[in-house]
């Protein structure tokens, strides 16, 4: 039965049998992990018999704030080994204490060739060698990167950006020091990128805002680069925009948009115009968004605002119902995938009675 959990990544299962499967998994005695066969006991459903759709997901509490406590053995499915763990990743730290994961080496493989089929899309070249200025550490961007390089042929340099440091600083009112921070790592990519055949720059778009007001680092990311990814923090449709059509020209401008509490990406759609938005699709049905009203616990309509709410389903993880920090524009998925696509990303500015601060990252 749980068969349909180990389809390749262009396989797109069916959407109810594929939940059927998961329940069955993390709920079984014999290969769920002891945090979910603990919780099942608190639970006034039987997920292995009531949870038959991907709608029924809403069953499940959020229970994403224990994961800042729970031992992180314990979200290991026992069907695994530590030997299957490719690593332990933690939350931004964005409100309170991060939170942690596990991440097994068959998803992160999985994740990789749905992730660089989409950059194909795009056009990324293969053979180049890629530049990350992005956190490192214990966040899972930093792993998708490396491996992102390695798997298209190429070397991956890497500039470490410490989120949490500029956020504490720029909530402490010191943010002369988060800007000297800031040209810190620019100063940094730089150097990368004048002694190495750079074809791929992956950046937040805060930090390529910096990069554009140096006049001879736009020279140089226009000379050798062939493709910028950024992600980390919203990207408004007017400086996208300016960087397209005015700054790079030439340069192939991707955006993606994730968490380490999904394990991954959400990946700009293709074949877009100029005028569209910037949409991103989830690998779903492992990864899933809604887009609602958190106050009225559901779906806000298509082209209205809401609050994302992330869901990540595979044999690795199962977190249902994580409400992120996020707001978006609700956008109707592709044909055939499960939950929303979303645009226009943008954080609340308090969640969970903190003020959200988004810093470089």
């Amino acid at each position: 039965m749980t068969d349909i959990l180990d389809l390749p990544f262009d396989v797109t299962p069916d959407p109810d049998e594929f939940i059927k499967a998961a329940m069955e998994w993390h709920f079984n005695p014999e290969t769920g992990s002891p945090f979910w066969l603990r919780k099942a006991e608190t639970l006034d459903f039987d997920p292995r018999a009531d949870v038959k759709s991907h709608h029924d997901l809403w069953l499940f509490p959020n229970v994403t704030n224990e994961l800042r406590d729970v031992p992180a053995r314990d979200l290991l499915p026992r069907a695994y080994g530590i030997g299957d763990v490719l690593g332990v990743f933690e939350s931004g730290g964005t409100t309170g204490a991060p939170k942690r994961v596990l991440c097994t080496k068959d998803w992160m493989a999985k994740l990789l060739d749905w992730s660089c089929a989409n950059l194909d899309l795009f056009g990324f070249p293969q053979d180049a060698d890629w530049l990350g200025v992005l956190p490192t550490g214990p966040h899972i961007v930093g792993e998708l990167f490396r491996r992102s390089a390695a798997a298209r042929g190429g070397l991956g340099f890497t500039i470490d950006l410490d989120p949490r440091w500029v956020k504490k600083v720029i909530a402490q009112g010191r943010q002369r020091e988060a800007d000297a921070y800031a040209e810190h790592l620019i100063d940094q990519l730089e150097f990368v990128l004048r002694t190495q055949p750079i074809g791929v720059l992956t950046i937040t778009p805060p930090l390529l805002e910096r990069l554009a007001r140096r006049p001879e680092l736009v020279d140089l990311v226009n000379d050798k680069v062939k493709a910028i990814r950024w992600g980390g923090t919203q990207l408004d449709q007017d400086t996208r925009d300016v960087y397209k059509n005015d700054i790079f020209p030439d340069v192939t401008l991707y955006g993606h948009y994730g968490s380490t509490m999904i394990l991954g990406i959400a990946g700009e759609r293709a074949g877009l115009t100029d005028d569209d938005p910037c949409v991103f699709d989830t690998f779903s049905p492992y990864v899933t968004f809604a887009v609602i009203d958190p106050k009225a616990r559901r779906p806000v309509p298509y082209g209205e605002r809401g609050q994302v709410v992330m869901n990540h389903v595979s044999k690795a993880l199962f977190l249902p119902n994580n409400l992120e920090r996020d707001l978006a524009t609700r956008i109707e998925p592709l044909p055939g995938k499960v939950g929303d696509a979303v645009a226009g990303i943008a954080p609340v500015t308090r969640f969970e009675e903190e003020e959200v601060i988004e810093g470089v990252y």
